[in-house]
């Protein structure tokens, strides 16, 4: 990728990172293996999201969905999110970098949810990078919960019907502070978005990889941003208009 940190950087990259399980099925080890090791995947492309100028990183960290996987996996998911919080505390002071949570976080039990509101206050006043991770995440259930919060608002006349616009459901949004999503990712060879973002991927760009989450790089995250850099954004116009 060459230049890539002078033109057309994307200002909000979203990662679905998939493999963590198979990574650690193929050497051998158990599941929380792979998502121990996932965590050096995740600090390499925040470092790599600072150096280019991506002001916008967000991280599918735990779907609605994932409360249905085996206890066992849950809880060691929860106590390593507990312990890279607490890990990397320091680091994401230093370098600026501000946390946001997206999702249900009344649905975690009071040590993660402790611990994350701990990190969303102290780095508050950072500017540098906007992490979001999306734990206990569903985008239908955030779409039916802006839904009824605006349903709610038309009945009660603090909002009319006719001044609902795109603007109005994205301020009901949990990612009401955020533009919309330029490039996605997806690690692990699947292709599809998993009930992910899917109001504010509308127009976004999306590169699949087979490249399981741990061994997804620095190096590889650059390979998605030059290929994103190589495609025309047309935004439903013809590329005559966009010149």
């Amino acid at each position: 990728m060459k230049d890539s940190h002078q033109n057309n950087i994307p200002k909000h990259v979203a990662i679905i990172m998939d493999g963590n399980g198979r990574w650690a099925k193929k050497i051998g080890k158990k599941r929380a293996f792979g998502h121990e090791n996932g965590t050096n995947s995740v600090r390499e492309c925040i470092d790599a999201s600072i150096k280019l100028g991506v002001k916008n990183l967000t991280l599918y960290v735990f779907s609605t969905e994932n409360w249905n996987r085996p206890k066992l996996e849950v809880n060691a998911l929860m106590d390593l999110l507990v312990h890279s919080l607490e890990k990397e505390k320091d680091s994401l002071i230093k370098n600026n970098i501000k946390v946001n949570v997206i999702g249900d976080l009344e649905s975690l039990k009071n040590k993660p949810k402790s611990k994350l509101e701990d990190i969303i206050s102290l780095t508050n006043g950072n500017d540098k990078l906007n992490l979001n991770l999306a734990i206990s995440y569903g985008s239908r259930q955030e779409i039916l919960e802006a839904i009824k919060e605006l349903s709610n608002k038309v009945k009660n006349n603090i909002i009319s019907v006719k001044n609902i616009d795109e603007n109005i459901i994205n301020e009901h949004l949990y990612t009401r502070n955020l533009p919309n999503v330029d490039l996605l990712i997806r690690t692990g060879g699947e292709s599809r978005v998993s009930n992910f973002l899917l109001w504010q991927i509308a127009y976004a760009e999306m590169y699949f990889t087979d490249i399981l989450w741990p061994d997804f790089k620095k190096k590889d995250f650059l390979d998605a941003i030059g290929n994103y850099q190589k495609r025309e954004r047309r935004f439903g116009k013809i590329s005559e208009q966009k010149k």
